[in-house]
């Protein structure tokens, strides 16, 4: 398989996020094309009113990763957990869900790490977010992280740990600004509902529902596992094969799997 077919068969999300940050990161750290300091967030360039805000910021501060190593381990850990979350977690059973999650937690990333901390690179905090998810997915899956073997539910603080002793403190004390996104994620989702007695505090729109089912190669949930939609809206109007068969990301009961067959005839008839 080359890499370009590699690249398509990836999740959607999974992929494009990870596309982004390689794009804007490596030539950003290498020969300063595009600049970082127009890409970092600051509050005083997005919300100001005496010039145009510059609103890509609160997207594109997300794409930008450490220098060196962090150049090719912050898309590698970003691309693994977004993939295994987008493909395999329970907690996202519908389609778009798995981006809701991401814009809720941005959000929550913004306001803790950016606006009340004040850090302008928060892709840090974003990955936790994503690995604290994967872990409560998969709580006993055994992880290796760098040369230490452990289980998946000891990963956010693995990785608190090691921003500590790599870097500091505050950037410890800013990446877990993503943990706390992820559980207050988890707490409007399931915990609030399931053992609370309330509501479900967020929900995917039934618009981003519809829209995500027809993305080309977008996770589709059925009994046996996931298949992915490698054809978007236009697949509808190819023939499909029967599930039996193996072939296809439809059933074919609503298309062309019954309708290739024949009128039928009336028991005693000619």
């Amino acid at each position: 398989m080359s890499a370009q077919d590699m690249f398509w068969a990836a999740p959607p999300i999974a992929r494009t996020l990870t596309a982004a940050i390689v794009l804007v990161s490596i030539p950003g750290h290498l020969i300063g094309i595009p600049d970082l300091y127009w890409l970092v967030f600051d509050t005083y360039t997005i919300f100001t009113l005496k010039q145009v805000p510059q609103i890509w910021r609160l997207v594109t501060n997300f794409l930008i990763t450490g220098p060196k190593f962090g150049m090719i381990l912050d898309p590698y850990f970003v691309f693994t957990y977004a993939s295994s979350l987008e493909t395999a977690a329970s907690r996202f059973s519908q389609p778009g869900d798995f981006s809701i999650y991401l814009a809720f937690v941005s959000v929550i990333i913004l306001l803790l790490g950016g606006c009340y901390l004040g850090s302008v690179f928060l892709l840090s905090p974003l990955t936790l977010a994503l690995a604290y998810t994967h872990a409560q997915e998969n709580p006993n899956q055994q992880i290796n992280y760098f040369v230490v073997t452990f289980s998946a539910k000891w990963l956010p603080v693995v990785m608190l740990i090691g921003t500590v002793i790599m870097a500091s403190p505050y950037a410890a004390l800013v990446q877990a600004t993503g943990l706390v996104a992820a559980h207050a994620y988890d707490f409007c989702t399931i915990i609030w509902p399931q053992y609370g007695g309330g509501r479900k505090l967020l929900s995917t729109p039934v618009a981003v529902q519809r829209w995500f089912a027809n993305v080309a190669g977008a996770p589709q949930r059925r009994g046996a596992g996931t298949a992915f939609n490698t054809g978007g809206p236009a697949a509808q109007n190819v023939p499909q094969r029967s599930a039996g068969t193996g072939g296809g990301w439809t059933s074919g009961f609503g298309g062309n799997g019954w309708g290739q067959r024949g009128p039928g005839r009336r028991l005693g008839g000619d």
